[in-house]
């Protein structure tokens, strides 16, 4: 039951803005679940979710979801560090575990000081020269996720 529910409280924050524990609440128990607030607290802890800005119009406001991470470059990353990225990375690949980032010259130590900042947990290090900035990932696969997470908050 605990793993359906779980399933459950993906999908609905996937198809909907959920700004509380309430919200979700309700919405699964409409959704025919059993659910308290206590357990939905639970289930957001151990689903590791996270809180996103929904930036709408003048007034701000948050939204539950996973906590991929796009997710967590995204809420990590301010407006100010996604800038820095998206004005310096010409260009992000991989290749094994090694992601790199092509800079335009100079630019590669802030464009390393942000990765660093985002303190990924399957990033082992970094080594940024004058255009590039190596970075070391724990798998392949975790190159590739993160190039592709990556690509994807700097371009939005």
């Amino acid at each position: 039951m605990k793993n359906q529910r779980q399933k459950k409280i993906l999908e609905l924050i996937e198809k909907y803005d959920i700004e509380t524990q309430d919200e979700l609440t309700q919405l699964l128990v409409s959704n025919g679940f059993t659910a308290t607030q206590a357990t939905v607290s639970r289930d957001i802890k151990e689903l590791r979710l996270v809180k996103i800005s929904t930036a709408g119009n003048s007034n701000v406001k948050y939204k539950y979801a996973a906590n991929n991470l796009s997710s967590e470059i995204d809420s990590r990353l301010g407006n100010k560090f996604k800038n820095i990225l998206s004005e310096t990375v010409i260009s992000v690949k991989y290749a094994m575990n090694i992601v790199v980032l092509k800079t335009y010259a100079g630019m590669a130590q802030g464009a390393g000081a942000v990765i660093d900042a985002l303190d990924v947990p399957t990033l082992i290090g970094s080594v940024a020269g004058d255009d590039n900035v190596i970075i070391v990932m724990t798998t392949e696969e975790d190159a590739k996720d993160f190039t592709k997470k990556l690509q994807k908050s700097i371009k939005s």
